[in-house]
């Protein structure tokens, strides 16, 4: 798989951004990545028991020269990246970073040979940092949101692109998190592949009896709405094409019911331990080692259930794993 492109959205950017700085060095040997465990697994541990958001909040808040988006990126830059850019990504395989340009409401991607929108055109071979796409992906609104592009390269007119050469729209580009436009990143694979494989730790829609009525709950609440609703669509819509035969691939969400995979032998998984992992914080705040701990192992166990129910020829042994990643926080 490892020659399969990596398209990123939202949290799981930091994930993909790592993995593209560090991939030639990963050591694979017969399909395995040696390395691993050094270069990815330690490092993005290391990042999630630091104050990133907070501290960004408070950096825009009170420096007049550099906005909240502008000091997530140097922090992600400092953590993770160290002045990696988009150029220096190796291929295969893709990586693509998908954020979403509130100006035409449509997925502004990030890679290697391009970034762009098709409204308003790409920017080829973009001599971009590796920490913009990411923290373009990752913007959360309000609060981290958005990123401003100034005065980027002229964009290549593409078949589409109404905007293209239009000074209102190509002067400063204003990005927010990918996941507003297309929550899974299905959209950038879907005419593309015939095999796709969804990871999905977005957070599930939280029912309330007695929703509260201020005018910024209330916003924020019509985002969440409209975000599990369109997730949902292309969910259901990705399922319909395993059912019909028409794709192949899996999909694993950190809410979904392991037991509902159709395998003899997945991993244990007690509900009363995985159940509020789907609800856990979604920021860029510490993660206890018990917290990284258990939803390691729980995207471990879920990836496990899905690939060898419905993918099985991709995993090269498909008998039940032996051990957790993290032994000291198992699930059974």
């Amino acid at each position: 798989m490892s020659n399969m492109p990596n398209l990123a959205v939202s949290g799981g950017s930091i994930t993909a951004g790592l993995l593209a700085k560090e991939w030639v060095n990963l050591d694979f040997q017969s399909g395995v990545a040696r390395a691993f465990q050094q270069r990815i697994v330690e490092p993005l541990r290391d990042f999630c028991r630091r104050t990133i958001d907070a501290v960004a909040i408070g950096h825009g808040l009170l420096n007049p020269w550099e906005s909240v988006s502008e000091a997530v990126q140097q922090r992600y830059d400092e953590h993770l990246f160290q002045g990696f850019s988009l150029r220096q990504v190796p291929e295969p395989p893709r990586f693509v970073f998908n954020s979403t340009n509130l100006q035409t409401g449509k997925s502004f991607r990030f890679s290697k040979p391009y970034m762009g929108d098709y409204r308003i055109g790409l920017i080829r071979d973009p001599d971009a940092p590796l920490s913009l796409a990411v923290t373009a992906s990752s913007a959360f609104p309000p609060v981290l949101s958005p990123v401003v592009l100034k005065s980027p390269p002229s964009f290549e007119a593409v078949t589409g692109s109404d905007l293209n050469g239009d000074p209102r729209y190509t002067t400063e580009i204003y990005l927010t998190d990918g996941g507003t436009y297309d929550n899974l990143g299905l959209e950038t694979v879907w005419n593309r592949y015939d095999t796709v494989l969804v990871s999905d730790a977005g957070a599930p829609f939280k029912a309330s009896e007695v929703p509260r009525t201020d005018w910024l709950s209330q916003a924020r609440l019509a985002l969440d709405v409209a975000t599990d609703e369109a997730r949902a669509l292309r969910k259901r819509a990705l399922i319909a094409d395993f059912k019909a035969k028409l794709r192949d691939g899996a999909y694993w969400g950190i809410d979904t019911k392991i037991g509902n995979y159709p395998l003899a032998d997945p991993m244990t998984c007690r509900r009363e331990v995985v159940e509020p992992l789907a609800a856990i914080r979604t920021r860029l705040n510490p993660f206890s080692d018990e917290e990284q701990g258990r939803l390691i192992n729980w995207g471990y166990a879920l990836c496990d259930a899905a690939l060898r129910s419905h993918a099985s020829a991709l995993v090269p042994d498909a008998t039940r794993p032996a051990a957790w990643p993290v032994p000291g926080e198992p699930l059974a």
